[in-house]
Formats: structure tokens, sequence, C-alpha cells
């Protein structure tokens, strides 16, 4: 039994069925498990000699290995982990002077095709386990203690699903990793501070509003369809129309704003033609937009729009009164940024730490 996959009611119910325990000792283990980063029963010291044996004979935890880091000149980290089963998974560390976040993964690779993205040029390998979502959580805690020197258990402060994989697609082990990450008992983050990203999987956005209370962002990064379609496969089964409704109909907390991110490609979605249509896209729905200059990527053919033509399409953006920001590019230096994760150079297993 993976139990870091399990939540607390499911553990609670491994304990006593089938480990004949009293209830109280699902709670701490679990919190061994998620407010501490166990990765071992050896470290739960509180736990019984007999019951920590009875754990390793039924149950196991499945830590990721840190194969790579790489340090950014902006203060960027990015790792990448190797799993149990020999594949590779990068998630990205962003240090700010108001927050600390990570950028998760949810897949080995993805399905999506995106044709500018690199992580879509891999395909999609596996979905992540819900204890595999979670240990990188885990793992960078460790690391931001160890590497600045913070005693809180839990130094990262923000949580981002824009890592490789469509997290929609993987959305039970999504749903049950947000659980974790959420509890009292677990790490305990604020659903004001997650947010899970999807290309407009549009069935599934109503799932996800209906049983998880997280921030939704949206991949748009076209104002036609005829754009969309030739840069993202997804937008053939639901085109722009039928993910807009979506977005009308999903269920929003007082406030709170869905967020619609736009990689500016030069060229290609970057015209103020493009930017009047967005603006009238964008009607009725509460949003944000962040606005993504293209990080480049070898081989895919796609420029990135300059620093004068993007404060020129937010401005349009602005006078049409959708509040809309430039995004800061963050680990560009390292393939750290929006659309760059691609395990490049996967085959060089436990490659030397990068400075």
């Amino acid at each position: 039994m993976d139990v870091a996959s399990l939540s607390l009611e499911a553990l609670s119910r491994f304990v006593t069925e089938e480990l004949g325990e009293r209830a109280f000792r699902a709670p701490q283990l679990y919190r061994w498990l998620h407010q501490r980063g166990a990765t071992s029963f050896d470290e739960m010291t509180d736990l019984s000699k007999a019951l920590r044996e009875k754990l390793r004979a039924r149950a196991e935890i499945i830590p990721l290995v840190k194969d790579l880091e790489q340090r950014s000149i902006d203060g960027t980290i990015k790792y990448r982990w190797k799993t149990r089963d020999g594949r590779f998974i990068e998630s990205v560390y962003m240090p700010a002077e108001d927050r600390r976040t990570l950028c998760v993964s949810t897949q080995v690779g993805c399905a999506m095709a995106c044709s500018f993205c690199m992580t879509g040029t891999m395909g999609l390998k596996r979905n992540l386990t819900a204890s595999e979502i979670v240990a990188q959580v885990h793992a960078v805690n460790r690391e931001v203690r160890k590497n600045e020197g913070h005693e809180t258990l839990r130094p990262l402060s923000n949580l981002v699903f824009m890592g490789m994989g469509e997290p929609l697609h993987n959305f039970e082990n999504l749903k049950t990793a947000l659980a974790i990450l959420q509890s009292q008992d677990g790490p305990n983050f604020s659903h004001r501070h997650i947010t899970v990203s999807t290309v407009g999987l549009v069935p599934m956005i109503e799932r996800f509003g209906k049983e998880t209370d997280v921030k939704l962002a949206i991949s748009l990064n076209a104002s036609t369809d005829e754009q969309r379609s030739k840069t993202m496969p997804v937008n053939r089964k639901w085109n722009i129309a039928a993910l807009l409704d979506a977005c009308r109909t999903f269920p929003l907390r007082q406030g709170r704003r869905i967020t619609f991110e736009y990689v500016l490609i030069k060229g290609f979605n970057d015209a103020d033609e493009d930017a009047h249509r967005l603006i009238e896209l964008l009607k009725g729905i509460p949003v944000k937009v962040n606005l993504i200059p293209y990080n480049e990527n070898p081989g895919l053919g796609f420029h990135t729009t300059g620093e004068e033509r993007a404060e020129e399409f937010r401005a349009i953006l602005a006078d049409g009164h959708v509040a809309a920001y430039i995004r800061r590019n963050r680990g560009r230096d390292i393939a750290g940024a929006c659309g760059q994760l691609a395990n490049r150079g996967e085959t060089q297993a436990g490659a030397e730490t990068q400075t």
C-alpha cells in the first residue's frame, strides 16, 4: 500500500481494518507523511516499534530521488526527480520577497501536444500518483529549509500546477493530492494559494469547479479558433466558445476571478486585432489575463514577442477594461520557464548538480 497516496479517511480505514490498530494512529501517521514529509517509517519515532514493523511489512513510502538541480541567475531552481520506475519529472521553485512558489508537475510528459510547448513533444508516458504529486512539495520544502535556513516545516507559500502534464487529464490523482495538500493534518495550504492550469478539457472544468475549491487558470493563447487549433489540438474537440461557456458557469468564490494565460508569439497572436478580439471574448467573465512572452524552444519555429509589443498589447486590453499583466518569466536560462519543461538530457540519470 502506497500510504502517501491515501486521504486521511482512507488511511484511517487502512490502519484500523488492515493493520488492526486504533484509529488515533492514522492522524499520527498522516502528520508524519504530510506535515513532516517523512520518507521512511523509521523516522516516525512516536509510533511503536511493533507498528513500524507492521507498516514496513504491509505498506511503503515511495520518495522521489533528486537527479538534477539547476539554478538560474534570477534565483529560480529547477529540480529533476527520478521516479521508482526510472521516469523523470521536473518542478520549479520560484522564490520572491513576498512568496515562495512551486510549479508542480502532474504527469510524465503530456498528451495535449501543444505545438509551442516542449513538454508536448514528449507525449504522455504516464500519470503521476497522488503521492508523486505531493512528494514534489515535500521534497522542495526540505530543500528550501536546508538551503535558506527556515525552521518552519512548510516554507513554500504558493503552489501552481503548471508543470509537466495536463492536470485535469489526471483528475482523480490531482484531486486526492489537493485534498492532502490542503488538509490541516498535512501541509495546510490555503485554497487562495493554489492554482491549477488547464488547456481546456471542458467536461473536467465543471467537475473541477464542483469537487475542488482552488483557483482555475485557462491556457487560451489565441483569439480565434483557427489560431488555437493550429497550436492546441484540444481546440478541435472543445473550441473557444465551448471553453468560455464552461468558464461562464464555473463556480467562483466572492471576489475571485479566472486567470487566462495568453502566450504572446511574435507574428502569430500578438496583433492589435487579437487584443480587440480577446476583449470581446472575455466579456461577462470575471477575469485577469497573464500575458506571457513566449519562451523560445529549439526546433519549434516560434519566436517571442518583444517587450514594447507586449506592453502595447496589454494597454489595449486595459483600455477595454480587461485586467492584464505581463508575467515575468523565471528560469529561462535553465529551461525552467513556461513551456520549457521537457527533461532535456533525461538519459543522463545521476547527473551532477549544475549551478
